[in-house]
């Protein structure tokens, strides 16, 4: 697990964006600090600590990611991808954990439908279809949970990648406007238009403590500082 956003115990009291280190010959992550600024702003819960969970690597296939991502609560997903017109950032959060064996992740109401997915490079986000909708079931299906699936969402499917984690989807339907069923948020074609996966991070999501938090983390942190100072003291005090 590679720490992206305030890394450690201070940097999450303090709310510290820090930019991991890279070896030479190693790309730079999909998640920059402009980028972590645009996500924060769309899930619009306040700062974040993100922390990296997964990373794509050659070879490596859906068990590979659900091995990283399953049982870890909420994430975001981002993900490079590409044809011969062109590259797009894109990617999704899913307010619940990624499973391999749970199928759908359904739901029902609307305080439930919580889950987006978006465009960065194309910027736009697309948020699941409410029950206001004439057809109030088009936004139920968040997520689709299961071994021979990387990170899916929406029923379209609304973004979809493969079990070989070398191909992705983009057809709308759960997620986004209703009249644009059928769409692609990545290029805005219509037909189900597959593209090639060229990067693939996820991230786990946690709020940075409010200020009325930090002044008691970092009070806690004094008063253990205080006393391993008198520990220090004690240790070298000369016997009567």
């Amino acid at each position: 697990m590679k720490p992206i956003v305030a890394a450690g115990l201070v940097g999450a009291v303090l709310g510290l964006w820090t930019a991991p280190t890279l070896a030479q010959d190693q790309p730079a992550p999909l998640l920059d600090q402009v980028l972590y600024g645009q996500l924060e702003r769309w899930l619009g819960a306040g700062q974040l600590t993100l922390q990296n969970l997964y990373t794509w690597e050659d070879s490596d296939n859906s068990l590979d990611f659900h091995a990283a991502a399953d049982e870890r609560g909420p994430t975001f997903t981002l993900m490079r991808v590409s044809n011969e017109a062109g590259n797009w950032l894109v990617g999704g959060y899913n307010p619940l954990s990624w499973s391999s064996v749970d199928g759908w992740h359904e739901s029902v109401g609307d305080a439930q439908r919580t889950a987006f997915i978006f465009n960065y490079t194309d910027p736009a986000v697309y948020r699941q279809v409410l029950t206001d909708n004439i057809l109030p079931s088009q936004g139920l299906r968040q997520t689709y949970n299961a071994p021979d699936h990387g990170p899916t969402f929406g029923a379209g499917p609304d973004l979809f990648v493969n079990d070989r984690l070398d191909t992705v989807l983009s057809w709308q339907l759960t997620y986004g406007d209703p009249d644009f069923e059928g769409r692609s948020i990545i290029d805005g074609s219509y037909g189900g238009q597959y593209m090639q996966l060229d990067a693939l991070e996820l991230y786990a999501i946690s709020p940075i403590p409010e200020p009325r938090q930090n002044a008691m983390l970092l009070s806690g942190l004094a008063g253990l500082g205080a006393l391993g100072l008198l520990a220090r003291r004690a240790r070298r005090a000369p016997i009567a």
